[in-house]
């Protein structure tokens, strides 16, 4: 699934470097210009990390991490202020990351690819679309309404979620899913593809690979 990030940089050379870094990585993103707009941008819930400046008009990063209310979505200070107070600051208020201007884009990337593993290992939380998995619960629902899956099935939901736009194989998908190796019979796949497909309108997104299996793209089609 594509990250949506959040760029809050006053400056437009450096946020359209980092807008253009962020493609590279195939995230998409949306930059804010100051403080104050970027609080209710943070609290719209919309965005799976934040790159925050700390120099900006109007509230400055720090004032902006105080004063936003979401506490979910991963923040990365990105800041010219190298002096070792800010990052301490920066880091004892809950922030993933703190990297210092200027930085190489290949740096960046992998600070974030870092920072939204870590925050999807702690929540039991997963979504797709208008799709909502709660691990935790083994609970599903679909524009709001609950769906029942067989374990088997939420297993494999799971399985699809986390590796968008991946073309899996009934081989792997049995051996990760049903954990057992491969025997020859690959119809138990297919039925559960199936039924996915039927309970979750998944009929233009979870597509049939032809002699190989299956992918969960990341657009519908």
């Amino acid at each position: 699934m594509t990250a949506h990030i959040l760029v809050v940089e006053d400056d437009e050379s450096i946020a359209r470097m980092i807008e253009a870094t962020l493609t590279i990585g195939n995230y998409t993103s949306r930059i804010c210009g100051d403080g104050q707009s970027a609080v209710g941008e943070i609290d719209s819930g919309q965005y799976d990390l934040v790159l925050l400046d700390i120099m900006l008009p109007g509230l400055n990063g720090f004032e902006v991490f105080e004063s936003k209310t979401d506490d979910t979505t991963p923040v990365i200070f990105l800041t010219a202020m190298e002096d070792v107070p800010n990052k301490v600051r920066g880091l004892r208020m809950g922030a993933e990351d703190y990297i210092v201007k200027p930085f190489e884009a290949v740096e960046l990337l992998a600070r974030i690819e870092v920072a939204l593993r870590r925050t999807q290992q702690k929540s039991s939380i997963l979504t797709y679309q208008d799709i909502v998995i709660e691990t935790d619960k083994h609970e599903v629902t679909l524009s709001g309404t609950p769906i029942i899956l067989t374990p088997k099935e939420f297993d494999l939901l799971v399985f699809f979620v986390k590796n968008i736009d991946i073309a899996l194989t009934r081989e792997q998908l049995l051996s990760q899913v049903w954990d057992y190796s491969y025997t020859g019979e690959t119809r138990t796949v297919d039925t559960h593809v199936q039924q996915l497909r039927k309970k979750l309108n998944l009929h233009g997104s979870l597509v049939t690979i032809s002699r190989l299996g299956y992918r969960l793209e990341s657009q519908r089609l």
